[in-house]
């Protein structure tokens, strides 16, 4: 509806325009040798009356907007009557006027559709077999007349050609993008449990007692599976960017909680990397999509590993007037100025014969900016060649005082160790099953572990459950009828394939922690130490 009426106020703006053109003409040709003003002014004063009633039109269009076909033809009418007056009155020199019936014509089946190209068609051949029967010019060149009926009609009819193939071609595009939505989807939830498994198995074999060289394999694994799901999850965020269905959920929370979490998360990459990270102590609050951020400052901190290893990196929050910036700086080699502006492109790379072997396709900077206009933060890039990069992310509101109500913060993960933790895991995929199992064994829990949701009974103290449970039942169902049984609200946690904005809408209020797969070990040992801090809750 707002195309149609924007179509249809763009054509009020257009027909003003072209009028006043057609009334200069008009004033030009007085001018002419030969030629007098006393001969055209009929056709100005009709031209300066037509104006004041498009202007009438448009703003009844602008005052009334929709899909109105009264209006529509009224308004081709108004245009060929407007045209019909010129060129009978004018003769000869008012001929140019012809190109109005063509842009009449054009203007509403491009506008419009093809039902109002063959309308505008009808009515403009109508138009000049008047002003042929009401001009001796005309009728002493019948050519000319027929020329222009034939030009009147050819045109009309390759431009339905064109909108019929634009129309299909558009369909089979919108049929197509479906499509690849309907298979990223399903290959999204299908390839995140391969790679969630692999990456508990592989923890599982960390708690192990290993050598030093089987301990190196198991390094090896472990960051390669890390560099795949970062990949992954980057193909994912610009798939959702590109489809428009990334919108900021805003949340208060402390800077400095925030990024000692994603530091805790990324200290195995970072010592993979030979990097010793330094977060500067904060105590700022803000407000913003946490996740959104987070993906941001861990698409920067990735790009510090691969091309600043080896290198300390420092992480600080300055103040910035009223805001506040979270700053990036690494010690790599830096980016040569003519490479700065382009490194925010997508698949872009500065590619150097020494980091071949650096994996990546060049998608993190341009996440990082396209989530930063989202949310209203400038991205900036300094750097200098051998001196290293800074990267900064500045616009978050600086709170000028902690929160009354500081429910939206997250704690940091309690000290301390999992044992004897009961925990009830619901998942249908078995090998999802047997690492979860296996990992929270390891870290000392009692594991209560169902591959079906039928039949489900636990005294567990939390539960761990796949969204995903087939048709029978989701992990929230799950969730809610353990809860009702127990008669209080236990801790609960979902592990999902799918949109994790999906599902923190459906467990709103119902506090159950979301992660999304693929979930690193030291997330998960987190949300567990986190919710055996919760103090017992009645069901709501």
């Amino acid at each position: 509806m707002d195309l149609d009426k924007n179509n249809e106020l763009d054509q009020a703006n257009l027909r003003l325009i072209v009028a006043c053109c057609a009334l200069a003409y008009m004033g030009l040709l007085g001018f002419m040798p030969g030629e007098s003003h006393a001969r055209y002014l009929p056709v100005i004063y009709y031209i300066v009356s037509f104006l004041l009633v498009s202007v009438g039109l448009r703003q009844a269009i602008a005052r009334w907007p929709g899909h109105y076909p009264w209006r529509r033809v009224l308004g081709m009418l108004h245009d060929y009557t407007g045209t019909c007056f010129g060129l009978v009155i004018g003769g000869e020199a008012a001929l140019p006027i012809y190109a109005v019936m063509v842009w009449v014509n054009l203007g509403n089946g491009m506008r419009f559709g093809s039902r109002y190209l063959a309308i505008a068609t009808v009515l403009a051949l109508a138009a000049l077999l008047v002003v042929y029967q009401l001009t001796p010019y005309w009728q002493a060149n019948p050519f000319m007349v027929l020329m222009l009926l034939t030009t009147s009609t050819v045109i009309p009819v390759y431009a339905h050609l064109l909108l019929e193939r634009t129309r299909k071609a558009s369909e089979q595009a919108i049929a197509a993008n479906q499509e690849k939505s309907r298979f990223l989807a399903q290959a999204s939830h299908d390839l995140r449990q391969p790679i969630h498994s692999i990456g508990l198995f592989t923890a599982c074999l960390r708690e192990a007692p290993l050598g030093e060289d089987e301990r190196r394999l198991v390094d090896s694994i472990d960051r390669s599976l890390l560099n795949v799901s970062q990949l992954f999850r980057s193909i994912l965020d610009l798939y959702t960017l590109d489809n428009g269905r990334v919108q900021p959920h805003y949340e208060t929370f402390a800077l400095g909680d925030f990024l000692a979490e994603l530091l805790r998360n990324n200290s195995e990459a970072a010592r993979w990397a030979g990097v010793d990270i330094r977060l500067r102590p904060c105590s700022y609050w803000t407000r913003a999509d946490r996740g959104m951020l987070a993906t941001m400052v861990q698409n920067v901190i990735s790009n510090s590993f691969k091309y600043a290893a080896q290198r300390p990196l420092l992480i600080a929050v300055r103040r910035c007037g009223r805001d506040l910036a979270i700053v990036v700086c690494d010690q790599g080699r830096g980016i040569a100025e003519a490479h700065q502006g382009l490194v925010f492109e997508e698949f872009y790379r500065v590619r150097q014969g020494r980091d071949k072997d650096v994996e990546g396709v060049g998608l993190g900077l341009s996440i990082v900016r396209r989530l930063g206009h989202l949310m209203g933060l400038e991205v900036r890039l300094r750097s200098r060649p051998g001196r290293g990069t800074a990267v900064t992310l500045q616009g978050l509101p600086r709170l000028q005082a902690q929160p009354d109500q500081p429910s939206a913060q997250r704690s940091p993960a309690a000290p301390g160790l999992l044992g004897g933790l009961r925990v009830c895991l619901v998942e249908d995929d078995r090998n999802v099953l047997r690492a979860t199992s296996a990992l929270l064994q390891k870290w000392g829990c009692e594991v209560e572990a169902h591959s079906s949701p039928s039949g489900l009974s636990s005294d567990c103290e939390v539960i761990v459950a796949d969204y995903d449970l087939g048709q029978d039942a989701t992990g929230i169902d799950c969730i809610d009828r353990l809860r009702a049984q127990r008669g209080w609200a236990v801790p609960a946690l979902i592990m999902t394939g799918h949109d994790p904005e999906k599902i923190q809408a459906e467990v709103h209020e119902r506090d159950i922690a979301v992660l999304s797969k693929p979930v690193r070990p030291a997330e998960l040992r987190a949300a567990l130490r986190a919710l055996r801090e919760l103090p017992a809750a009645p069901v709501g």
